[in-house]
């Protein structure tokens, strides 16, 4: 490994401890501003290890997570954000094959293609009232980045992911299985 690759995976250690300690956090926005550091710093190993889309999706992550900071003033939970963020997630993973130069093949076709639905799932999840249809939601969006992130081979995020699917797995039988009884 070298020494970029070294520091890129330090970085996206810290980068998991941000998101991890984000649901630490008393208030929504402070939760969010965690986020948009571990996104902030996410991009940046990603960038770090050559990997374009991670890199693009935590950008558009990092906007998303602005924009969900200002809730009030910036009227997020307007739809319109959601098709917003859709097409820029959409327009982001086209945009990696033919401006950032990832070769367009099949296996490519397909693993850059699971951060950009990871970032639709989880921004619809923004907007959901029910945490059982979150944690649902979790179980496509944590498992798209996790395949992504081996892919990538970016360890700390994917031991944020797996954290994280292993909560969604738990919140989902303590709470939609179990407490149903």
């Amino acid at each position: 490994m070298t020494t970029t690759e070294i520091i890129a995976q330090v970085i996206s250690i810290v980068a998991m401890a941000f998101n991890i300690l984000s649901y630490q956090r008393k208030t929504q926005r402070g939760i969010i501003t965690f986020q948009l550091f571990g996104s902030s710093l996410f991009a940046i190993s990603f960038l770090m290890l050559g990997s374009v889309m991670g890199m693009l999706m935590n950008i558009v992550g990092m906007t998303r997570a602005a924009v969900y900071r200002e809730r009030e003033r910036l009227h997020s939970d307007h739809i319109l954000w959601l098709v917003f963020f859709a097409v820029l997630s959409l327009t982001t993973y086209i945009l990696s094959f033919t401006v950032f130069g990832t070769e367009p093949s099949v296996r490519n076709l397909i693993v850059e293609l699971l951060p950009a639905i990871a970032m639709i799932v989880s921004t619809t999840s923004f907007r959901m009232k029910s945490g059982r249809a979150i944690r649902r939601l979790g179980l496509i969006n944590s498992p798209a980045w996790l395949i992504y992130n081996i892919f990538a081979f970016s360890i700390g995020a994917i031991l944020c992911e797996t954290i994280s699917l292993v909560s969604i797995i738990v919140g989902i039988f303590r709470f939609d299985i179990k407490g149903k009884d």
